[in-house]
């Protein structure tokens, strides 16, 4: 399949052989997106990118970076080597949270003199409830969810949330 218009169709065309409810123009809008995000200027990066965007980037796993996000990173790497290192930490973090090892969870560990040394310090003074948050199978998103949503019918209600007023609607609602 060669590129252009004809490879949006032919995707287009698979796509809702498989159910896909969109239009055309949506599938040739990613194609375009993506065909200019592997167009990546390989020397220079232009403007320096947003301290939202480079902690993003760092974040994301490797093979889900497009080649301009991936020339991005590699400038990124060879420029500041502690984001590396703090990259390397959070990775850590993230696998040990998921796979649910606590064993990772040592109190000496190298987040103390890295850029991540604050987030070090507030793990290791609260180590027991971080222990229990990985090893326990209980979690409070129920009842996160629910403040949320009782917060957000306040704010709706502009002050007005008092008890009789928030109770019937609370309950009128549910």
């Amino acid at each position: 399949m060669g590129r252009g218009p004809s490879q949006g169709a032919e995707l287009w065309r698979r796509a809702k052989a498989r159910g896909f409810h969109g239009s055309a123009r949506v599938v040739s809008r990613v194609g375009d997106k993506r065909r200019r995000a592997e167009k990546a200027p390989d020397q220079s990066l232009g403007k320096p990118p947003s301290a939202r965007t480079i902690a993003r980037l760092m974040t994301m796993a490797r093979d889900h970076l497009s080649k301009a996000d991936s020339v991005t990173v590699a400038a990124i790497e060879a420029g500041v080597l502690a984001l590396v290192e703090a990259r390397e930490l959070v990775a850590r973090f993230h696998t040990m949270i998921r796979t649910k090892t606590e064993a990772a969870l040592d109190p000496g560990s190298p987040g103390k003199a890295s850029l991540l040394a604050s987030f070090a310090e507030g793990i290791a003074k609260s180590e027991a409830a971080v222990r229990a948050a990985i090893t326990q199978p209980w979690s409070n998103g129920q009842t996160e969810g629910q403040v949320n949503r009782l917060k957000m019918i306040k704010r709706q209600m502009y002050g007005r949330a008092k008890i009789d007023l928030l109770e019937a609607r609370l309950i009128g609602a549910a």
